[in-house]
């Protein structure tokens, strides 16, 4: 088993799109360890997003993923990871394939409804950033 984190972001929770999101992850059958809804502060925010931190673009990302709440969302599957992937389609929504979430619901390529792990190492890393163990639950 595999576990992932999803963030679904600001344009999710905003839009009240986040039900109809998380309904496509449990009709796949991924089972769900950790739901929260937070407001992640800027230190969070660097730390999470360390890879891009020095891009100069960043400012516009910390401003959009702060600016309102998110939920935060541990999945669990065989292949998650690149299983929620596929669900999503690419990170640009405009170029999404039909079918996908972020075709269905996203803008553009920051407004494209949730962040997901993108290998199984950065999965348990971002899962640790975002969880506490006894948030996590085992049925």
């Amino acid at each position: 088993m595999q576990r992932t984190l999803i963030l679904l972001k600001p344009d999710a929770v905003s839009k009240r799109i986040t039900g109809k999101v998380i309904a496509r992850f449990e009709e796949a059958g991924f089972t769900i360890r950790g739901c929260k809804m937070i407001r992640p502060q800027k230190d969070l925010l660097r730390e999470h997003y360390a890879h891009i931190a020095e891009k100069p673009f960043y400012p516009e990302v910390e401003q959009f993923m702060s600016s309102a709440p998110v939920i935060a969302l541990v999945l669990e599957a065989d292949d998650v990871v690149a299983k929620v992937r596929d669900m999503l389609g690419v990170t640009d929504s405009r170029k999404a394939a039909p079918g996908t979430i972020r075709a269905a619901f996203g803008v553009d390529q920051m407004v494209n409804v949730a962040h997901a792990s993108d290998s199984p190492e950065t999965a348990e890393k971002e899962v640790q950033r975002f969880f506490k163990d006894d948030e996590l639950h085992a049925y």
